[in-house]
């Protein structure tokens, strides 16, 4: 039976593409799309999504969440940081700017999550891109959701202490640390996909060329290659490596089962104060700890295996949509 997957995404480039694999993935179900703010606002987030189901046009559509306070502004970024529309275009979708009709009568991300659990319990696996917004409401909502859980995969904090956003903390849990802390802290079985496992998995801008040139001609395929090459172009201007990666990829690889990796059962918290520490990852290392461990957390995923899911499953996107 194909595993059911709700993604709860603040779809960016990478989000992005790792979408349009998971709808075009025989072995995934994916019943619903929740946006966040993020990457880019509640709002785009919600507009985003609706575009690329409405792209990709799958058998089965899953149903979308829109963002609670989709009109809330970005976190304010550390001066000296790359914009995320610097990273990921204006609207997130590199060049594109997606046009989708008005958003009315759409559920709410929290309560699509609660809904999806329920109807479907002991089945559904949540899969995050984003901050944890969406899935701390849904479990503050529904106290008995993360026992009706078939898993929880996340991405965002950090295996070693070294953040992207400020020294120590991550982008995804820096965004909303008390959420993150309180998902964390919740009684369901969860696997976090910490920013130097994301950061393992890329592609060389030598490899998009030979990708893009792979990928069929279609509207999705189009798609695609135009998030690909904006993708490769801004690192080679931004970023201190000549490579882009693709944690989303690495994620929803574990979700699927479509990469092997090893994780490590730790005790974890958030850091929810602190001008340093805000949104720091904590993992209670001490030898003698007494604290119970709540949390699996990955040391590592095959790298060829992931690349290999994310090259096919884009050539596979392009040519299954509809």
């Amino acid at each position: 039976m194909n595993q059911k997957l709700l993604i709860d995404a603040d779809p960016g480039i990478g989000d992005a593409l790792a979408i349009l694999i998971a709808l075009a993935d025989p072995s995934l179900d994916v019943l619903a799309l929740t946006a966040c703010g993020g990457t880019v606002s509640g709002t785009q987030a919600t507009r985003n999504l609706h575009y690329l189901t409405d792209l990709m046009d799958p058998l089965r559509h899953p149903r979308i969440g829109q963002a609670a306070f989709t009109e809330g502004r970005l976190a304010e970024l550390p001066e000296g940081l790359p914009h995320p529309q610097a990273l990921h275009g204006r609207f997130g979708l590199g060049d594109v700017e997606p046009l989708v009709p008005d958003l009315h009568n759409r559920r709410e991300s929290a309560r699509l999550i609660v809904d999806v659990v329920r109807e479907h319990p002991g089945e559904v696996r949540i899969l995050t891109f984003g901050p944890l917004t969406n899935v701390a409401m849904a479990f503050e909502l529904d106290p008995e959701l993360p026992v009706l859980l078939n898993g929880l995969i996340c991405l965002g904090g950090s295996l070693h202490g070294v953040g992207d956003v400020t020294a120590m903390a991550e982008f995804n849990l820096w965004c909303d640390p008390a959420a993150a802390g309180f998902v964390i802290r919740s009684p369901v079985g969860k696997i976090l996909v910490p920013l130097e496992v994301g950061h393992s998995v890329g592609l060389t801008f030598e490899d998009i060329e030979r990708l893009s040139g792979l990928i069929p001609s279609t509207p999705v395929g189009e798609l695609a290659t135009g998030l690909l090459q904006y993708s490769a172009r801004a690192c080679r201007q931004l970023m201190p490596f000549e490579e882009v990666t693709l944690p989303a990829a690495a994620a929803l690889a574990i979700a699927s089962r479509a990469a092997a990796f090893d994780t490590a059962h730790v005790a974890a918290d958030v850091e929810t104060s602190g001008d340093l520490t805000r949104g720091t990852l904590v993992l209670d290392r001490r030898r003698f700890q007494h604290r119970q461990t709540n949390l699996e957390i990955v040391a590592t995923v095959e790298s060829g295996a992931t690349i290999d899911y994310f090259c096919r499953g884009l050539r596979r996107a392009a040519t299954r949509h509809g």
